[in-house]
């Protein structure tokens, strides 16, 4: 059997059986078509019968230094799941994994958030450039509008970009102030829009993007009535961090970043701030205590009264 061929009983698989996402089906596609690239161009091989622990190592040993722990971590539980499905299915005779220990230890990263007062300077950036739009009727405006929208909700969920651009109209409920975001894993959570503001420009924004919203059914939409791209959303954000003169790289992540920190430091339960960012583990949600202690060290050491205090004052006797 071609590689190929086992790769494709695989996404098969994967699609009708396991019932995966469209954007699952998509990553794995990708990650297993790179195998059977390196394989060929640099082993020449395309049977899988010869696809054993020496061509998975070599091939595993390639994607570090292109890539970060986190991928190559991804790629390669692709790649066991992958050949677990072809020995279960007799594809196989041994799965070549059976006998490797791969451990890939992921450098320990902490989140980069953006500071509260650089996230005022973005807000209002967009809000004056918003209300200075003098030609009401122009795509600038509407444009404008959009932006001001999409920014709100990034923040006021901490939801995902992706999680954000797939958004259907009918999952916003404007009325009640609730947003319906469809996270990893197709796993559902209700989330709750409490900021007048915020409300408020979603408002402006389905009033003058109801036309988009009836053709596709997407809540958020580009000048093509189609739906706003997660590419667009970072271009947009750069080029707004930019124009309200913040330093440093900008990202919609950063956004989830900030909002998970500043709870935190509002002293908001961590359980709940691991259900609004759609977490199945605590774990995950834990790495932002590590960020909410930095700042409070770095805060303590400017601010803290000891720093007034001598030690060596002389004592009055």
């Amino acid at each position: 059997m071609k590689l190929q061929e086992a790769v494709s009983q695989f996404l098969f698989h994967c699609r009708y059986e396991k019932n995966l996402s469209p954007k699952t089906l998509k990553a794995y596609s990708i990650d297993l078509r790179q195998l059977e690239e390196y394989l060929a161009a640099h082993l020449e091989i395309t049977d899988l019968a010869a696809v054993d622990k020496t061509a998975l190592r070599a091939y595993i040993k390639s994607l570090f230094g292109p890539l970060k722990e986190k991928s190559v971590k991804r790629k390669v539980a692709v790649l066991k799941a992958l050949f677990h499905f072809l020995e279960r299915e007799d594809a196989i005779a041994v799965n070549p994994f059976r006998k490797m220990e791969v451990r890939i230890k992921e450098t320990r990263r902490l989140p980069r958030t953006i500071a509260l007062a650089d996230l005022k300077r973005l807000f209002k950036h967009l809000y004056r450039q918003k209300s200075d739009q003098a030609d009401r009727d122009s795509y600038a405006y509407r444009a404008l509008v959009r932006d001001v929208a999409v920014l709100e909700i990034l923040f006021s969920t901490g939801a995902r970009v992706a999680e954000v651009c797939h958004l259907l109209d009918k999952d916003v409920d404007l009325r009640r102030g609730r947003v319906r975001i469809l996270g990893k894993g197709g796993r559902e959570r209700i989330l709750q829009l409490c900021d007048e503001e915020a409300l408020t420009s979603l408002r402006d924004y389905r009033t003058l993007w109801q036309p988009e919203t009836e053709d596709n059914g997407y809540f958020f939409h580009n000048r093509l009535k189609g739906r706003l791209t997660e590419q667009s959303v970072r271009t947009m954000l750069r080029r707004s961090a930019k124009g309200a003169g913040l330093e440093g790289k900008v990202t919609p992540h950063m956004l989830r970043h900030s909002l998970a920190t500043l709870l935190l430091e509002e002293g908001v339960d961590i359980r709940y701030i691991q259900t609004l960012l759609g977490h199945t583990s605590i774990t995950t949600t834990q790495i932002y205590t590590e960020v909410r202690d930095g700042h409070q060290r770095r805060m303590l050491t400017a601010r803290h009264p000891r720093r007034k205090m001598r030690a060596n004052t002389a004592s009055d006797s």
